[in-house]
């Protein structure tokens, strides 16, 4: 049974069409697995696994429809599920049942993929670790001590520990990106307004972005097959012709132009995950690639604009959880005023609050200009940059994150600490791009270091392409394992 959750999801589609599976089977060794590892992982806050067996057992008496008809997958716990819980981690939506399915969710259930439940997250999206949630604290598969990276960090240790063969996570500054880096799974950031944001609870609506974490580059263009597309319910949603990002997954890569920022490998930037990165680059060049250290001048700025213009967003839109409307309502109040503020008190956790009062203050009169507008100043800017980097570069290749997952706890008490973790994936959002993280090797303590290609708008085929052939050149998944050690 654990053979089967091994499996990437185009491995078990192969089976499922040569009859060496059923779906039953399936669903039932994810359910056998689920039960094995979720109490030391802790990635759901909502399972659904007996419906899923069910379901799959339906669809197997009636025949597949398509190929990934009954295939399971998790979903990061801020996107709206008709019928099923959506707390975003938090306590202000601990028993928010959404009436409708996310544009995401809809099409999924075309396709007729099966949620095996809702995985746990930072609340509203807002951290680096996972420790952030109001239900519990996820642990990274490869080391029971470490966190799995935030805000999805759910979705990939799910994904890592063999739980789903594949899930569903939001990306506003780097969530899925940075945490795929620490439990050694692939995750895509979509260029903005390729995947429908309706149906996402906001944090920071111009930057969020949904996006699949998988155990393979294969699985993760399947998954944007699925889930990329116009729609008319999303005013952002940008009307692009219909691709197959798998039809050019293994095109040769000779004389593709890579550049590679000086400014993501300076100080702040551990060792190992240099080396690492530099091997990769080695690799690249032997494949024919043409790789040139280059420099973006804008990325030093990148992460006081992020932060600036995503706690400004996160004010405006959590302002709506009021304590009238839905969600937790405080039984503490004696007047209106009261109602608002002790609702708020009691319903946010610390990291939430401190981006509300952070967002509220850049907003305010006489620090509006200060510092949200010069923010998108800059942010034009970091767009401009990006747009002429792409004129003499077909991707950008840097680091993920500083340093590899680090300890439960040790950066929990130092927010600045946490948001550094930053500073390699925040660019990608403020200019829109696409953005895949991928495993390149592990550090002396055996933890995956992640290595991130960014791509021009538009252009997920192309980082997809780079990132596939590298992942076929180093075998990542079969040389590494995580370990589940404590």
């Amino acid at each position: 049974m654990e053979e089967i959750t091994k499996l990437t999801v185009h491995e078990l589609v192969e089976k499922l069409d040569k009859k060496e599976l059923t779906l039953e089977q399936i669903l039932k060794a994810y359910k056998t697995r689920i039960e094995d590892k979720e109490n030391d992982v802790k990635a759901f806050i909502t399972t659904t696994i007996d419906e899923a067996i069910e379901k799959a057992k339906d669809i197997d008496e009636k025949g597949r429809s398509n190929k990934l008809s009954g295939i399971p997958i998790g979903i990061k716990d801020n996107i709206c599920t008709k019928g099923t819980k959506t707390t975003c981690a938090s306590k202000m939506l601990a028993n928010f049942v959404s009436p409708y399915d996310a544009t995401v969710m809809e099409k999924l259930n075309k396709e007729e993929l099966i949620s095996l439940g809702k995985l746990n997250m930072d609340e509203f999206a807002m951290g680096g670790s996972t420790e952030n949630s109001a239900m519990q604290v996820t642990c990274n598969p490869w080391n029971l001590n470490k966190v799995p990276g935030g805000s999805s960090g759910g979705s990939a240790a799910a994904v890592a520990a063999d739980m789903v063969p594949w899930a569903l996570g939001s990306d506003t500054g780097g969530s899925i990106r940075q945490p795929a880096s620490f439990c050694g799974v692939v995750g895509l950031k979509p260029t903005y307004g390729l995947v429908s944001r309706y149906g996402l609870v906001a944090f920071a609506s111009s930057l969020d972005q949904i996006g699949p974490i998988t155990k393979d580059v294969r699985d993760a263009a399947m998954l944007l097959n699925v889930i990329a597309g116009h729609d008319e319910k999303d005013s952002t949603s940008e009307n692009k012709e219909k691709k197959d990002y798998t039809k050019n997954l293994e095109k040769d890569i000779k004389g593709l132009k890579i550049g590679v920022p000086k400014e993501f490998f300076g100080e702040g930037i551990n060792e190992e995950v240099k080396e690492k990165l530099q091997e990769a680059i080695e690799r690249y060049k032997k494949m024919g690639a043409i790789v040139e250290e280059c420099s973006l001048d804008v990325a030093k700025y990148s992460l006081a604009t992020y932060y600036i213009i995503a706690c400004a967003e996160a004010s405006s839109n959590l302002g709506r959880f009021d304590g009238i409307r839905y969600g937790y309502r405080t039984k503490n109040c004696s007047n209106l005023k009261e109602l608002f503020v002790n609702s708020r008190s009691e319903a946010f956790g610390d990291e939430v609050k401190r981006r509300i009062i952070l967002g509220t203050y850049v907003l305010s009169s006489g620090y509006y200009d200060a510092y949200y507008k010069k923010a998108q100043k800059v942010r034009s800017f970091v767009r401009r940059e990006f747009e002429e980097k792409f004129k003499k570069y077909d991707v950008l290749l840097t680091p993920v994150s500083p340093t590899t997952a680090f300890d439960i706890g040790s950066k929990h008490k130092s927010p600045l600490e946490m948001y550094l973790s930053d500073i390699c994936t925040v660019s990608a959002n403020i200019a829109g791009l696409p953005a895949i993280s991928l495993p390149c090797g592990v550090d002396k303590e055996g933890m995956p270091i992640g290595m991130q290609l960014i791509g021009n708008k538009f252009a997920e085929d192309t980082i997809l392409n780079v990132a596939y052939v590298f992942e076929k050149e180093i075998k990542f998944r079969e040389n590494y394992k995580p370990k589940f050690k404590k």
